[in-house]
């Protein structure tokens, strides 16, 4: 049994006049919801084994203030291959994590950590969270997986449950859609 974490990076800075989406950072508001899951990974007791993230701005500040409200840092694996990959490309990414590390957080970027979950759990209508999910994975969203696999390299479709799914609009309605 293996435990897959996602964590959306949070609220990017559109009105920041940068060069590349890639350099794009934080607004306050994601700033303000990456630390309140940090918090709320801490209070929930979430362990990993191992961070495996990508290299975008956007998603390294959001682990920075995510591990500030989290009281730990965890040294990140950081994989270019994340930014802005399709499912096939994140399973590959998953599948070369060793097979001692039991719980990852992988930190990245929607549409394809929304469409990871989506494949991962089976459709069957079992997973009222499923259906959350495939309403929207919001920014600074974390999913919680356990996947019926001895090895990463086990990883396909349909061998999840989701055990977990929080907004940051799920812990402080301010952060909800709508709000700056």
């Amino acid at each position: 049994m293996k435990r897959l974490t996602l964590l959306r990076h949070a609220k990017s800075d559109w009105d920041d006049p940068v060069a590349r989406d890639f350099d794009r950072p934080l607004n306050r508001r994601g700033e303000k919801a990456a630390l309140l899951m940090g918090q709320f990974a801490a209070q929930r007791k979430m362990r990993f084994d191992m961070l495996v993230a990508s290299p975008a701005v956007r998603v390294v500040q959001t682990l920075e203030t995510f591990f500030t409200g989290y009281g730990e840092t965890l040294d990140a694996r950081w994989d270019r291959r994340i930014y802005l990959a399709s499912v096939p490309t994140l399973i590959d990414v998953l599948r070369d994590v060793p097979d001692g590390a039991d719980s990852i957080l992988m930190a990245g970027h929607n549409p394809g950590l929304e469409e990871l979950i989506l494949d991962l759990v089976p459709d069957d209508g079992a997973s009222p969270l499923r259906e959350d999910v495939e309403i929207k994975f919001p920014t600074a969203s974390i999913a919680v997986m356990d996947l019926s696999i001895d090895r990463w390299s086990d990883m396909r479709d349909n061998v999840a449950t989701l055990a977990s799914f929080t907004r940051p609009r799920d812990l402080d309605p301010a952060l909800g859609p709508g709000s700056r």
